[in-house]
């Protein structure tokens, strides 16, 4: 039975001309109002939600589950029928009853699958006021993360299958779940019931508030009444878990649901969530509204994403959230912290503030990106997390420096375009954005705005507008328009340095605004956008001059002769072309520059040599002054880049080994300087600097690091624990890549042995790694049997695609049924098309045009996009190999 469940009339309120009228009730202080037309719409604004009670039943052996729903609504307008979204639910019988009680009136219902709509249509028409819709339903439990899912994996101690049961709503699935107004604007109040197995547990949003045992190995589980909020927000999950908890500083209940037998991979998680909940509420100024907040884990994986922020259950797969001592890896337990982080500041910044459409989803995550970051450099000042940020922003003009890309704030109608708003844009960019905006305001204005913002809309819908506006009234004049700038159009701007000149002790530089592409540069260069960009003039151990750069062109005076970087501290979000002179000069004081500019110069220099605004020979010299000795997340950044490079020369066999030998006689030092072994009270970046340097000094057959790699591997079969630490997987890797047959075969034996499943999922992957097109061949027919976990398989296809992405998206057309139904079905597109993402032969990119043209109209972005990527790749593949060889050329 659900909670204000409304007892059903058994008899019809007899048609003709008469009129449901409700009974009338006390109204709230502050009327219900019909959705404003602003905001866009599936439904026809006839009606709200104002609070649901769902109770259901799931049957996890048949992938069944029954409903019952009641829905308190408003109706505004007269009406013959009540829209609501409803997807692959068999709705058996509705009914609609006044406010109050009253005579239940039996619905007409019709399902519009195409629309993902529900009908309900009264015998005569409805009236305004308040009503009760109740409805009674079955659904399906899906086995990809969509609606209500189910996860199988096996036992931790004895082995024997369990099946967990967990909902992923956002953006469009709650529909799946019940008939729902599923819009981010239909905020409600929800009671949730549940029929369970008495030995398991159940965990939605809030806390449970009764238990009722029932008969056949059964409990009623009944939770609290949620705050208002949007339907994608809602969770339920249960199964065989176990979970831990303690009070956080403000009082608060966090907990960790694991599967049973995990509760100390749960540990760090809990502690980082203890420590994040009260930091948000302060920095807000909002305390955490919910009596309890919990990080749920599912094992498996979805090729969509890691974690999602419902409110007071946060879901997150396994792998992205348990802390395995035998497995994680330094950047492992980081991305523990950083998910934990961006999940916890949803909790605010898109649960308590929800954006009003899914054209603004960027305020749910790019600002949750940006607190992740916030949050992680608060609590690990010893991460360098603000330096990460340049490889966020890099991330996004990846993708914002082509024809395909679309603006922060974006046009979304379809749900299929709602499931592609996902996206480096959407994160990253708006991530660059906001960073460049709080140094714009000052972090005290900047954060006085943002606790008017988050006091005002409370338990409402905001609009990137309203952002704007309470920042701006806290003391940022100006920031509206620069902002507005930067959110609402595409793409990058290109500053370039026109002059540079010492005079009398002051550098004075004349700037030009025009516009970075990778694929039409006549055209932007010809008529780019423009923007207000925000500028920070630093020189070397100077003091910086900000400015704003307006209407294309800007003066400015430094007072100091050392060389000046334009984006000094790397927070705006803009592209540098500095003259060669200035950039020699900055080149060989890059030791001396602080470590984010150091890394931001050089990612910034080689994206703009890559897209031939500049040689590669200056941005290669950039990168060759990086110091082998210093900054530890900085050379990392080097390391990273120089394996990219190495890659380049993939089809130039005696200049990639010419490449290769330089860059270990470069690097290999401070490989020896760090050693194999992690060291008692070394950072977390020297742990990722040692973990990169051995995976790209182990890619490019480094013999010191390949025997190594396999000498370790050697002693698995003696000792399955062998490898076990933070650098496992680097290792695994290593062998994957240069792996024979026996040992591919070894790698195999070790997947289908492993108890664990993230170990198994890991070793699972590991098998896509190999080099040899035959292995790579033998994991694509792996990946389609029954032996790899089913979440895994599709992962499988991709770990192949980074090596082979021809062979891979080849096969994945040739069992295109099979692939899909191991994909959810919100990244089906992405999923295709990413596969193909670095493929070599022109016949791929035909066979990708011809799947692109085989889907919807708006299914087709993610096609499009990497079409344009590939081909221009393809295109500037030539110039930028012959730089790089010039450049060699000239240092031997």
């Amino acid at each position: 039975m659900t909670i204000r469940t409304v007892a059903l009339a058994a008899s019809l309120l007899l048609a003709g001309t008469a009129m449901l009228t409700p009974v009338a009730s006390a109204q709230p202080a502050t009327p219900p109002q019909p959705l404003a037309k602003s905001v866009p719409s599936d439904l026809p604004r006839t009606a709200r939600p104002l609070h649901y009670a769902i109770a259901i039943e799931p049957d996890a052996a048949n992938l069944t589950f029954a409903g019952q729903s009641s829905a308190e609504i408003e109706v505004f307008a007269e009406t013959s029928e009540l829209l609501l979204h409803a997807v692959d639910l068999k709705i058996a019988e509705a009914r609609l009853v006044p406010a109050a009680g009253g005579v239940a009136i039996p619905l007409k219902i019709a399902l519009d699958e195409g629309n993902q709509l529900a009908r309900f249509a009264a015998p005569s028409p409805i009236t305004p006021g308040r009503y009760t819709l109740t409805t009674r339903y079955s659904g399906t439990i899906y086995t990809q993360a969509n609606g209500l899912f189910a996860l199988d994996y096996n036992d931790t101690a004895t082995g024997q299958p369990r099946r967990g049961l967990f909902t992923q709503f956002e953006a469009p699935d709650a529909r799946r779940f019940a008939p729902l107004f599923d819009e981010p604007s239909y905020k409600a109040t929800f009671d949730l019931s549940a029929i369970v197995p008495a030995a398991q547990m159940a965990v939605s949003n809030m806390p449970v508030a009764r238990e009722e045992q029932l008969s056949g190995g059964r409990k009623r589980v009944t939770f609290a009444t949620s705050p208002k909020m949007s339907s994608y927000l809602l969770f339920f999950g249960t199964g065989d878990f176990e979970r831990i908890a303690r009070k956080a500083s403000n009082g608060t209940e966090v907990g960790v649901v694991v599967p049973r037998g995990k509760i100390p991979q749960g540990g760090y998680a809990l502690d980082s969530l203890a420590e994040l909940v009260p930091y948000y509420s302060d920095y807000f100024a909002q305390p955490y509204p919910l009596p309890k907040l919990d990080e749920v884990t599912g094992p498996g994986q979805s090729q969509f994403f890691g974690a999602m922020e419902n409110w007071g259950a946060i879901f997150t797969f396994e792998y992205f959230l348990l802390n395995d001592p035998a497995l994680t890896s330094a950047a492992g337990k980081q991305n523990i912290y950083t998910g934990v982080a961006h999940e916890t500041a949803h909790q605010w910044f898109g649960d308590l503030v929800t954006m009003a459409w899914w054209d603004d989803l960027w305020l749910n995550e790019g600002f949750a990106s940006w607190m992740e970051t916030k949050a992680s450099d608060h609590f690990n000042p010893s991460w360098n997390a603000l330096l990460d940020r340049v490889g966020g922003r890099e991330a996004a003009m990846g993708q914002d420096g082509f024809v395909t890309t679309h603006p922060i704030v974006q046009k979304i109608r379809t749900v299929e375009e709602t499931n592609q708003a996902f996206d480096s844009i959407t994160y990253s960019k708006g991530e660059a954005v906001i960073s460049m905006l709080e140094a714009y305001a000052g972090p005290d204005i900047w954060r006085s705005g943002l606790r008017a913002y988050m006091k005002d809309r409370a338990y409402g819908n905001a609009t990137t507008q309203d952002l704007w506006h309470a920042v701006e009234a806290a003391g940022a004049p100006g920031l509206t328009a620069i902002a507005s700038d930067f959110t609402n159009q595409p793409g990058i701007p290109l500053v370039r340095v026109a002059e540079a000149r010492c005079v009398g002790g002051h550098t004075r530089l004349v700037l030009e605004q025009s516009q970075f592409s990778r694929d039409r540069k006549a055209d932007v260069a010809a008529q780019p956008l423009r923007w207000r960009v925000p500028l920070l003039l630093t020189p070397r151990g100077g003091k910086p001059t900000r400015i704003v750069l307006k209407d294309g062109r800007a003066e400015a005076t430094v007072a100091s002769c050392a060389p000046v970087v334009v984006n000094g501290g790397q927070l705006g979000y803009f592209r540098t072309l500095y003259p060669a002179p200035t950039l020699a000069g900055l080149t060989k004081n890059l030791s001396r520059l602080a470590p984010i500019d150091q890394l931001g110069l050089v990612k910034d220099n080689l994206a703009l040599s890559r897209a031939s605004y500049q040689p590669m020979t200056p941005a290669l010299d950039l990168l060759a002054a990086v110091p082998v000795k210093g900054d530890a997340t900085v050379a990392a950044g080097a390391v990273d880049e120089w394996g990219k490079l190495y890659d380049s020369l993939a089809a130039e066999p005696a200049e990639q080994a010419r490449l290769g030998a330089r860059i270990a006689r470069q690097w290999r030092p401070r490989m020896v300087a760090l050693g194999f072994e992690p060291r008692t009270g070394e950072t977390l970046p020297q742990a990722q600097l040692r973990a990169g340097l051995i995976a790209m000094l182990g890619k490019q057959g480094d013999p010191a690091v390949v025997a190594e790699a396999r000498r370790r591997f050697a002693r698995l079969p003696a000792d399955p624990r062998a490898l076990d630490g933070p650098l496992k997987t680097e290792w695994l890797r290593i062998v994957a890549g240069n792996a024979t047959r026996a040992e591919w075969d070894a790698l195999a034996a070790l997947a289908k042995s492993s108890p664990a499943l993230v170990e198994r999922s890991t070793y699972f992957g590991l098998l896509g790694r190999a080099s040899d097109p035959a292995l790579a061949q033998a994991t694509l027919d792996l990946a389609l049997t029954d032996t790899p976990p089913p979440t895994v398989r599709a992962a499988m296809v991709r770990a192949v695609a980074e090596g082979h992405a021809d062979l891979a998206f080849g096969y994945a057309m040739a069992h295109r049924a099979q692939i899909e139904a191991l994909v959810d079905d919100s990244s089906q597109a992405s999923y295709f098309a990413g596969l193909a993402s670095t493929a070599q032969d022109p016949t791929t990119l035909t066979a990708l045009q011809a799947y692109g043209a085989g889907l919807k109209p708006d299914q087709r972005k993610p096609v499009a996009r990497v079409l344009g990527q590939i081909r221009q790749r393809l295109a500037d593949t030539a110039a930028q190999v012959a730089g790089t060889k010039a450049w060699l050329a000239g240092k031997r």
